[in-house]
């Protein structure tokens, strides 16, 4: 059924007084004048809360057990210090020993430490050799303590590590795959120190939208307030909404950002074009439009080939030399077969693709296009370089 067919058919029912055909139509009304559900977000999927963040954890460690894959000692001199550092530390007195092991590496260990983390939860760490070693397969880190930007322990690592490439080979071939220089400990950091942040105490509280828009921004200060019934959200700039506990019934902030999260807004996003130039890779948002504009492309091709000849004197010949006589074929493509193209004014993004491919090109001369179109001012979007 079509949308005008429903129309007619939510008119026709309408006034008749049986009250099923009469709850039908106002469902039908209903959903004709109702925006598409589909295209609305979470606030929590779209905008991030105060203090609600996560903090980058770094450590520098030993891994040991390797078979045979560690560092070279030689090589790698803060391989060998931190070995000896170690085995002080236990007890071991190995300064000015020749030591010569290849079962140690050192390796550079990060985590992410979550949003009000507690002590003795654990959190997964990643392992990466910065020396010479060949794998870490089948290693174990030891005790390594991992310190944030402020210069403090708020984690230690150890475990055995799982590395998910290999390497083998001999002396004519190697196989490898992945990466087995870099592995991963689940749950192989506990947490010793909390951040301290009380959320719940707070009376205000900023909002921050991760995609910057003046009219996201609103959007979101009147969904909250509309839900609230009080004007307790004010959009201060793009990226900002500022929320004010004061204003609400609630006693804390947990309880009021809880029903606030699970509120549906449109996002809205600037005309963009993204490009890879690297990769090839192009993505055209769908309100990018184009102006009139007649577009054509074109490559010239030139192809030599060089197919040799030998040329031989006659059988039982007394005279002549066998010769390898050079034939050189020239071909040259104008594109002639290609045609000149126009996009009509206000087309989108279905249209801007369709009359892209009617020109039969590929990902890297789109690219080219674009700009192009940029530059003459009939591209009414922002273009992107990744």
């Amino acid at each position: 059924m079509t949308f005008d067919n429903i129309q007619k058919f939510a008119k026709k029912i309408r006034p008749t007084r049986n009250v099923f055909g009469r709850i039908v139509a106002s469902v039908l009304i209903l959903a004709l004048n109702t925006p598409n559900a589909t295209a609305a977000s979470r606030v929590k999927d779209i905008a991030d809360f105060e203090g609600v963040r996560d903090n980058i954890l770094v450590g520098y460690g030993l891994v040991v057990g390797l078979n045979g894959t560690g560092d070279s000692l030689s090589n790698s001199p803060f391989t060998q210090q931190s070995l000896e550092a170690m085995l002080e530390r236990l007890g071991v007195n190995t300064r000015g020993a020749s030591t010569k092991t290849d079962n140690v590496a050192a390796v550079v260990v990060t985590a992410t430490l979550p949003p009000f983390s507690r002590q003795g939860t654990k959190i997964d760490v990643s392992i990466s050799s910065i020396g010479d070693s060949d794998s870490l397969l089948g290693g174990t880190l030891v005790v390594t303590p991992l310190l944030a930007a402020d210069g403090e322990v708020y984690a230690v690592a150890q475990g055995s590590i799982t590395v998910s490439g290999f390497s083998v080979g001999g002396d004519a071939e190697t196989v490898t795959k992945g990466v087995p220089t870099a592995g991963r400990i689940a749950n192989g950091a506990i947490v010793e120190r909390e951040l301290s942040f009380d959320l719940a105490s707070l009376t205000s509280l900023r909002i921050s939208l991760r995609n910057p828009d003046f009219t996201t921004s609103r959007r979101i200060e009147r969904a909250i307030n509309k839900y609230i019934g009080n004007d307790v959200a004010k959009s201060t700039d793009p990226s900002t909404v500022l929320l004010n506990l004061e204003g609400s019934n609630r006693n804390d902030m947990v309880s009021l950002l809880t029903d606030i999260e699970q509120l549906m807004v449109v996002p809205d996003q600037i005309a963009r074009v993204v490009i890879d130039e690297q990769s090839g890779i192009i993505v055209i948002g769908k309100d990018v439009k184009v102006d009139t504009v007649a577009i054509a492309q074109g490559n010239l091709t030139v192809r030599i080939t060089e197919t040799p000849q030998v040329s031989q004197p006659s059988p039982f010949s007394e005279t002549g030399t066998t010769e390898v006589v050079p034939r050189t074929t020239v071909e040259i493509d104008e594109d002639g077969d290609k045609k000149l193209t126009v996009l009509s004014a206000g087309v989108r993004l279905q249209e801007l693709v369709d009359g892209l491919n009617a020109l039969g090109i590929g990902p890297r001369d789109m690219i080219s296009i674009l700009q192009a179109i940029k530059a003459a001012g009939a591209l009414q979007a922002e273009i992107e370089l990744m």
